[in-house]
């Protein structure tokens, strides 16, 4: 069985087939999707979680998951109701993860400040929630200024949690891995690990311990080679896990294996058999 650690099952590019595209999930041999409760803002967040209530326990369907989250550039609405909201959600047994958070430097959005301060509060109630974090982390081309910030941020302020998290759709240095791991996280793939000029960060995935690993979609964004350009959605994966069971010289059942071990390591309170 596969999981993707990571889909935007809420987006309105599912509208028309969204039921179908999670049967085709499972049909693909993706048994569990994390669902990513960021939507177009904190208004948002609880789709994710709708999600999880509606399809649920319907035969043929995947195990959803939900997350929750204020994204870097929705930051700048993490008021007072918006982190109530955030709190409530991250109490609710469907939803895991409180994500994806982080800092964004590389698009004209909030400013780095309103990111940091945001990311701290989430952090704050992620952790009274006991509830592990994905992170986001993109910096201006050719910086780490977004890294820099955000492992500042996470050593001063999530480290000693001891809940880990993962470093979603990770695009870095084996550098910026390293210090990922060093802070137990787990470092997710998507499908951008499969397109010709991504040498470099097969490179680092080659590297990454395989009990540190996922796999993931970012769907409907980030479609595999195969299908580059086109809506990206879970039961694509298989092509993504295959590259990464290559770079590390074994079978796609084997990568499979490995990375829902991982995935269930890091969330120890749901069931791999479906309950929470």
């Amino acid at each position: 069985m596969l999981i993707d650690s990571h889909a935007h099952l809420d987006s309105h590019r599912y509208h028309d087939d969204r039921e179908a595209m999670l049967r085709r999930a499972q049909e693909a041999g993706v048994g569990a999707v994390l669902s990513i409760g960021i939507g177009e803002g904190p208004a948002e967040m609880h789709q994710a979680r709708d999600l999880c209530r509606q399809y649920n326990g319907q035969p043929g369907m995947p195990r959803l998951y939900a997350s929750a989250g204020i994204y870097p550039h929705s930051t700048t609405e993490a008021d007072h109701a918006a982190l109530v909201k955030l709190d409530q959600l991250l109490a609710d047994p469907d939803v895991i993860a409180c994500g994806e958070i982080g800092l964004d430097y590389y698009h004209q959005g909030a400013p780095h400040d309103v990111q940091r301060d945001g990311l701290i509060r989430q952090l704050e109630i992620a952790a009274s929630r006991k509830r592990p974090i994905l992170i986001h982390c993109r910096p201006k081309d050719n910086t780490t200024d977004a890294w820099d910030d955000l492992f500042a941020v996470l050593e001063e302020h999530w480290a000693r949690t001891a809940l880990g998290g993962i470093m979603h759709c990770f695009g870095g240095t084996w550098e910026q891995a390293r210090r990922s791991l060093d802070l137990g996280f787990l470092i997710s793939f998507a499908g951008n690990i499969t397109y010709p000029k991504a040498q470099p960060l097969r490179d680092v995935a080659a590297h990454v311990p395989l009990d540190s690993v996922l796999v993931e979609t970012d769907a409907p964004w980030l479609a595999p080679e195969a299908n580059r350009g086109k809506r990206n959605e879970p039961a694509l994966m298989v092509e993504t896990a295959q590259v990464l069971a290559g770079l590390h010289g074994i079978s796609k059942d084997e990568i499979a294996a490995a990375t829902t071990k991982n995935f269930y390591r890091l969330f120890p309170h749901i069931s791999p058999n479906g309950g929470a």
